[in-house]
């Protein structure tokens, strides 16, 4: 089921998804000083790519630095893009066969709203 799901996660807002954050992840990676949120947007990416099947969880050894940067994170760009997956993920539960993907948005909301110190693991 989750291969379905992701599949047709793919073809109608996966793909767009992950291209977005790549290119921003490539934007980022100019500047030094930006290199981790470049970092946080291609794992966000490949998140977005094959969520399902999925998870995001906290990494117990992120510290102070990824506290900070998730702080200039949230101003400059964390709270679009979680309100535009909130916005997305409420469209696609209009109809039924979109609720698993706008369940997926919302799974995006996390990680789009706080990407540093958190990584993706599977599900069992």
């Amino acid at each position: 089921m989750r291969a379905i799901l992701n599949v047709i996660w793919l073809v109608l807002s996966g793909f767009w998804l992950a291209l977005g954050y790549t290119l921003a992840g490539i934007i980022c990676c100019l500047l030094i000083v930006t290199i981790p949120f470049g970092l946080a947007s291609f794992r966000i990416a490949g998140y977005a790519l094959w969520p399902f099947g999925r998870t995001v969880t906290e990494r117990r050894t992120a510290g102070v630095p990824s506290l900070l940067g998730n702080i200039v994170w949230l101003i400059v760009a964390g709270w679009w893009l979680a309100l535009s997956h909130v916005v997305t993920g409420i469209a696609l539960c209009v109809t039924i066969i979109g609720i698993p993907l706008g369940i997926g948005n919302f799974k995006l909301v996390p990680v789009s709203l706080l990407p540093l110190g958190r990584e993706i693991v599977p599900t069992r």
